[in-house]
């Protein structure tokens, strides 16, 4: 399965684990990322007009270096292409036009066997300095509504698949594990990135399921709480450093991972 995003960091954050969990079930995914931090669906029309070299492309989480969104589409067979908008924008209706017609048309010209995707994005934490957090009374709930509201709307105005990592993310924070108001784990690490491992995976484990039609309960794959950081020059050991923030334990995990299913069998919707 490959699969190309058209985004911004929050398309980093959700594609960290996908292939983690996917060779977990012995499915192959190769990714790709077409990268600005916060860019909205404006901007990315506005690149399509331009064909500016003006993203950084990651594939399989790693960095290309610099793209184009026509290189990018251009680069592989991709069977899955993402679509999203900048958080700050992810509930306020008016900015996603005209500009996701515009950018799923580009797409389905360009890449006309690919299935096109809309990734749901996630409201802020409930302390998030945020600057466009304000925009929804600086409260979790509000801007969740809306930007599901949104997105929604969206979907089917392309008629697109949906991938509910919002929903996911909403769902895990009903529960007090995950309620750090109330002692609980993040699931940011900044009051809107994902956190490192917990909130990541949550999303990962979302795009799989979705994607895949596999249930997330049974997957074997724990994100580990180090990463490898290169090769020691004088013993050429590997060096693995700790991944910042709070790894979830595996009570915690299986609680994301039932956040992740209730959310893909209440909202996902799979292209067919």
């Amino acid at each position: 399965m490959r699969i190309l995003s058209i985004g911004n960091s929050f398309s980093v954050d959700c594609q960290r684990y996908v292939s983690d969990i996917a060779e977990a079930d012995n499915v192959s995914v190769e990714l790709g990322n077409l990268y600005i931090g916060g860019c909205s669906l404006e901007q990315h029309c506005t690149n399509i007009e331009s064909a500016a070299l003006c993203y950084e492309y990651f594939k399989n989480n790693v960095s290309m270096g610099s793209a184009s969104i026509q290189t990018g589409l251009k680069d592989n067979d991709w069977d899955i292409i993402t679509l999203q908008q900048a958080s700050h924008f992810s509930g306020i209706p008016d900015t996603y036009y005209p500009y996701i017609e515009t950018l799923a048309s580009f797409v389905r010209q360009q890449c006309p066997n690919a299935k096109l995707y809309i990734n749901e994005t996630w409201a802020y934490e409930y302390n998030s300095t945020h600057s466009a957090f304000p925009n929804y009374q600086s409260d979790r709930q509000i801007m969740h509504e809306r930007l599901f509201s949104a997105y929604s709307i969206a979907r089917e105005k392309i008629a697109s698949g949906f991938i509910p990592v919002g929903e996911a993310v909403r769902i895990a924070r009903e529960n007090v594990e995950f309620r750090p108001e109330d002692g609980g784990l993040p699931l940011t690490r900044d009051g809107f990135h994902l956190s490192y491992i917990p909130g990541r995976y949550l999303a990962a484990a979302t795009w799989y399921e979705t994607l895949t039609g596999n249930s997330i309960l049974n997957n074997g794959f724990i994100p580990s709480a180090v990463a490898y950081a290169g090769t020691d020059r004088a013993t050429g050991k590997p060096i693995y450093e700790p991944i910042p923030g709070t790894a979830a334990t595996s009570e915690q995990l299986s609680l994301l991972k039932a956040a992740c299913h209730k959310a893909c069998t209440d909202f996902a919707v799979r292209c067919v």
